[in-house]
């Protein structure tokens, strides 16, 4: 897990200015409850205004305190103002109270949240001191809890809550309950206190918590004493009873806040009664089900326990340390045993705690434990020993017979987490005696790599928490003289797993401990300095601790050897890829440290991983090899470390490499063929160490995995640097090139990685082979979209790397065909069910075109060979083609194209005659647009990137202004029109409207620029033709309508040069309308010709053609004809009174299949022609 952003710490309450200001706002606003739904929403935002600032400050509650009292008390004072009225009887509970959770419009709805959120932030034992606590204030507050409690609504528990709180407060002053009870009723203000806090114990929420404060407050009172036996006999007959799990939960609460804040010469009487309620709960009873019910169960034995033991705590076998004037650790001596005797009843309540450390919930282990540390903190010496002894030894219960912590049951979590826990508060008490402590600590460090398998995860993350825990607890209870002699393996294992633990809460933790250490005993070797280089940032992130803080601690030589034994135990072991991964990659950044010892040393160890039976041990072996292989590469023993890592794959089993589900296997063995085979091994053929490396490299090629494509191909790659690999090649295109589409992209991926520069005798074959696959009209074209995408990846390679050496490797006309190759890539639109795939070729395309020209650009060769091999014009039909994916509907794409223009933008032209040939077409253009006022990395892509349409869109419809671009710009825009998605279309829409508009109607700029007329008369040429191919009309069909809507061509039609332009346009739009089937299109003619009623040219041709549309045969058609109409004749002015032809069109039931359709169309159409004709004749 990777650290996310570290939350801000905050100095002062920087908001208090802004948060009074709110507070006063919402105290005083009406009282009424009944308010307009808008101002309700407003009050209710309000509060929730209020809210988000104390959730801002719960981190830090604290720094509201110097204000609490200023801030609570005008709170508190409304709160009880209601109270008295609600009380008293002057309003009712409607009048001021919502009972809609959603809204905070009533007053006291108000008041209340607002008094829970205080609650929630500091906690009610500090709010609860600034509420009324006047005897006077009994019986308000009881007659509102009665009120509330009557109501029974359950909206209303932020009120309840309070009120309860309240009461528990009133009945913490010692006065007499009798003098409030009316004559003749004695009792009567206890019994309703009573009954109230009794139905609050069923709430299931945090009611329940209130009610118990208020019920253990109320029975500790002296004068409630009789009346305790009675809620004792409640636990046990719910506990019988086995029925609300609530209620059973609320009086097992009130139990535990009873033995809390009694005292014990009033309640030790009752402790046997009180036991025998927690026992009543059988661990094995349905209620114990519940975690909760468990954890209250452990927690109430717990506090009686306590109270059957002496009050003052025994003194702890090892006393804190403390400073002195000499800074020098003190200690007190302890007074001794008393000789008192133990209770019976402990032995059987520690033997309950100790199974319930052993439960498969957190919070009973952690109840139990804290449990278990504070008995004996009250305990005899004798029996914390024992104590002891059996903690530890729960360690053991799954621990025999077994190898390792690895090969641990998965049940064996529960317990090893509750051992660490309770071994943490212990420690943190100084109980465990020093000739125990060795033995405790080696558990601790067991339990610090405790991750057990299971499934596709691993379990054990909270046992190492809880062992940091309790690592983190013994210098705080321990002195220097007793931790010395385990300070190497604290130190030692502490830096293990702060930088090399999977999770970032165990590295925080581990290096908190280590800093513990470092600070309170300086103990650990080097302990400032490597403490510096594992803080709690600098293991925040699992890349940064594993690559940056490991190896800076690893300098130290005495942590060294320990890193690298855990890398090679654990780490390089581990179930997850990714760690096995930097795991060797750290290894490899340790070995550097001194690569001759270290290398060979554990390139041993690594081995003994291969042979093993579970493929990640292998992997995690193959992975060290490769980066201890990679680590040699400027070593003089570079070829015998080489050949020794290359003959360590013969202990790899070659069933494993041939099993399908071992592909990491599979790869990590290519990567070490790639790595480390050598020119001898190469020419030994069977006689190799390895003789079933060939085998190797061709199951990987054959995989369906394509990373293990990848580096099978890199493998053969490197053999091909070695010795000429042509014949291998050619029997590669042979079976592959028409084989599944697996092969084929291996085969595609795999041309581009031979090193032809060494042995170029299958060069020419390649370069058919690619050009074949990806051309649109060859037959040995490839059908699948990952290969030709690796095909445009390999040409790319190709050429780039061969580019340097074209006279003797490459003739210009192969050059010429790969990048003719390049930007047929550019019109791959391959679409499938996952949408449009194609795009992956497109984008490998754009990038190939961007590297290959760049490198070609920057040749030095004579004129006459550069004209052959990077023709002037084919470069600028690769720009072209470029910008056309530059304004492509896919932002994805956009991106991709316009970080390519702005390379090609940037680089110089050639070092030959004429360079200005190569040069972008409306240089000065571009750079304005593009370049000027712009930071360089939001140019390549940053915050106003090609993929913000908004952006780019606007800057776009300038290109058009370029005749050589303008076609191919034109069609990109077209594309993007046609898309589906909103936010593209609406601003391609809005800069060609925009454009459209600030565009002369005739060129005046001497051929080169662009005119209103031109531009119609492009789009109505795209259109015609590609009259049959419905992804090309519909596009041309949308962008004339979003002009005729805007009256964008207005100008263009009152001109003598429009006539020409609008009657082609009407011929398109209407031009066999009943044979259409793509209901797309015929939306859009429809569209058009209803656009066109406006334009006197046309508008009586339009009328007649209408009826096409509104008794087509298709519903969906005839009712969008007639919403569109509708809508048009409502919004604009076609010279005559058009209501009768509104009204027939609202009557009419379009999207029946009613007989008389074609009548009331026919109509409708007669209707409409006399109104056009007769505001033609008008006008």
């Amino acid at each position: 897990m990777e650290a996310e952003g570290e939350p801000r710490i905050l100095a002062r309450f920087e908001k208090y200015n802004e948060f009074v200001a709110l507070q006063s706002e919402a105290l005083s606003l009406d009282d009424r409850s009944q308010v307009s739904e808008e101002e309700a929403r407003r009050q209710t935002r309000l509060i929730w205004n209020i809210c988000n600032i104390f959730s801002e400050y719960q981190e830090q509650s604290y720094l509201l305190d110097p204000f609490l009292e200023e801030l609570v008390t005008p709170v508190i004072k409304k709160f009880k103002f209601y109270a008295q009225s609600l009380a008293d009887g002057d309003v009712s509970l409607e009048d001021i109270a919502t009972f809609a959770p959603e809204l905070m419009s009533a007053p006291l709805s108000r008041v209340s949240y607002l008094l829970y959120n205080y609650l929630k932030f500091r906690g009610y034992k500090t709010i609860i001191r600034f509420f009324p606590h006047e005897i006077t204030d009994l019986a308000v507050a009881l007659n509102f809890a009665q009120v509330l409690d009557r109501a029974q609504i359950s909206s209303l528990w932020p009120i309840q809550y309070v009120a309860l709180l309240w009461i528990s407060l009133i009945c913490m002053i010692p006065f007499d309950l009798a003098q409030f009870d009316e004559v003749g009723k004695e009792g009567q203000t206890a019994v309703a206190i009573e009954a109230v806090a009794r139905r609050g114990l069923t709430n299931s929420g945090i009611v329940r918590e209130s009610a118990a404060i208020l019920l253990s407050r109320l029975y500790v009172r002296k004068d409630m004493l009789p009346r305790l036996p009675k809620i004792l006999h409640w636990a046990k007959t719910c506990a019988g009873e086995q029925n609300d799990i609530f209620e059973c939960l609320g009086v097992y609460q009130t139990l535990c806040e009873i033995v809390k804040n009694s005292s014990s010469d009033v309640f030790s009487q009752f402790i046997p009664e009180l036991l025998e309620a927690a026992r009543s709960l059988q661990p094995d009873s349905t209620l114990c089900t519940n975690a909760s019910i468990r954890k209250i169960r452990i927690k109430l034995l717990s506090r009686a326990a306590l109270r059957l033991l002496p009050i003052k705590p025994r003194v702890s076998l090892q006393r804190g340390r403390v400073l002195s004037a000499k800074n020098e650790l003190e200690h007190s001596t302890g007074d001794g045993d008393d000789g008192t005797d133990v209770p019976e009843e402990i032995e059987a309540v520690l033997e309950e705690l100790f199974q319930a450390l052993q439960d498969r919930d957190t919070v009973v282990r952690w109840s139990a434990a804290k449990g278990v540390a504070r008995i004996s903190e009250r305990l005899p010496a004798e029996f914390i020993e024992q104590v002891v002894d059996t903690v530890i030894g729960l360690f053991s219960i799954h621990s025999i017979a077994i190898a390792s912590v690895y090969d641990m049951p998965a049940i064996a979590e529960s317990t090893w987490h509750g051992a660490c826990l309770s071994c943490a508060e212990l420690l943190r008490r100084g109980l465990i005696a020093n000739d125990r402590l060795a033995d405790a600590i080696t558990w601790m460090i067991k339990a610090l790599y405790f991750d057990i398998r299971k499934g596709a995860h691993s379990i054990g993350s909270n046992v190492r928490d809880a062992a940091t825990y309790a690592l983190w607890s013994l210098p705080r209870a321990y002195d220097t003289t007793t931790i010395a002699p385990l300070a190497e393996r604290l130190a030692r294992n502490l830096v293990s797993v702060s930088t090399y633990d999977r999770e970032i809460s165990i590295r925080r933790a581990a290096s908190a401990a280590f800093q513990e250490y470092v600070g309170r005993t300086g103990v650990f070797l080097h302990g400032i300095d490597v403490l510096g280089k594992i803080d709690f940032f600098a293991v925040g992130i699992r890349r940064n601790a594993f690559l940056v803080a490991a190896p800076q601690v690893a300098d130290h030589e005495e942590y060294r050897p320990f890193l690298i034994e855990h890398l090679l135990t654990v780490t390089l072991r581990h179930w997850e890829p990714t760690m096995r991964q930097l795991g060797a990659q750290s290894l490899r950044q340790l070995c550097e440290l001194d690569l001759s010892q270290l290398g060979p040393q554990c390139a041993n160890r690594a081995r003994s991983l291969l042979g093993m039976s579970d493929p990640s041990d292998v992997h995690g072996g193959l992975l060290a090899l490769i980066q201890l292989s990679e680590a040699f590469s400027g070593s003089a023993k570079l070829e015998e470390f080489q050949q020794k890592a290359f003959s360590f794959l013969a202990d790899v089993p070659v069933d494993m490499i041939r099993s399908p589900r071992n592909e990491l296997v599979t790869a990590a063995a290519c990567q070490l063929i790639a790595n480390s085979v050598s020119h001898k091994e190469i020419l030994l053929e069977g006689l190799s160490s390895v003789p079933h490396w060939r085998t190797v490299i061709d199951l990987g090629l054959k995989h369906r995995k394509s990373t293990v494509q990848e580096a099978a191909a890199a493998a053969l790659a490197a053999v091909s640097k070695l010795v000429d690999c042509s014949s291998i090649v050619q029997r590669f295109i042979r079976e592959f090139r028409s084989s599944s589409p697996t092969l084929q992209q291996s085969l595609a991926r795999l041309l581009g990685l031979i090193d032809y520069k060494s042995h170029p005798l299958s060069l020419s074959e390649a370069i058919d082979c690619l050009v074949a696959s990806v051309a649109p009209s060859s037959e040995m074209r490839m059908v699948d979209v990952e290969a030709r995408r690796n095909c445009m990846l390999s040409i790319q390679i190709i050429l780039t790397s061969l580019a340097p050496h074209p006279p003797c490797l490459l003739s210009p006309d192969q050059v010429i065909r790969m990048y003719n190759a390049l930007i047929l890539g550019l019109e791959d639109y391959t679409t499938d069910e996952r949408g449009d795939i194609g795009s992956r070729v497109r984008i490998a395309s754009i990038q190939g075109l961007a590297s290959v020209s760049l490198a070609l650009l920057t040749l030095v060769k004579s004129d006459t060979a550069y004209f052959e091999y990077f023709p002037a014009d084919l470069y600028q039909e690769a720009i072209a083609g470029i910008l056309k994916q530059g304004v492509e509907r896919l932002d994805s794409v956009r991106q991709q194209a316009g970080e390519c223009i702005i390379r090609l933008l940037k680089c110089p032209p050639p070092s030959v005659d004429d360079s200005s040939s190569w040069n972008f077409h409306g240089e000065q253009l571009f750079e304005e647009l593009l370049l000027r006022d712009i930071p360089d990395d939001d140019a390549a892509g940053g915050s106003h990137g090609w993929q913000d349409s908004a952006w780019i869109f606007p800057r776009a419809m300038n290109f058009l202004e370029i005749p050589e671009y303008r076609r191919a710009v034109l069609a990109g825009l077209l594309v993007s029109i046609g898309s589906k998605t909103n936010s593209t279309q609406r601003h391609v829409c809005n800069g060609i409207t925009t454009y459209a508009k600030q565009l002369p109607i005739e060129n005046n700029n001497g051929g080169r620029g662009y005119s209103l007329h031109a531009f119609v008369t492009d789009l109505i040429t795209e259109a015609k033709s590609n009259l049959s191919k419905n992804n090309k009309v519909i596009p041309v069909l949308q962008v004339f309508n979003v002009l005729l809507e805007t009256d964008a061509l207005e100008r263009l039609f009152e001109s003598k040069d429009g006539t020409d332009s609008v009657q082609a346009l009407f011929s398109i739009a209407s031009r066999g309308v009943p044979k259409l089937k793509n209901v797309h299109r015929i939306q859009e003619c429809m569209k058009i010709l209803v656009n066109l009623l406006v334009i006197s040219q046309v508008s009586e041709s339009c009328v007649p053609r209408l009826l096409d549309f509104l008794a087509h045969e298709y519903p969906t058609i005839r009712g969008e004809t007639a919403k569109y109409l509708y809508l048009f004749l409502q919004s604009r002015d076609i010279g005559g009174d058009t209501d009768e032809v509104e009204e027939l069109l609202l009557e009419t039931e379009w999207f029946s299949n009613q007989l008389d359709i074609q009548e009331r169309a026919t109509t409708l159409v007669d209707m409409l022609g006399k109104v056009v004709k007769d505001g033609d004749e008008g006008q």
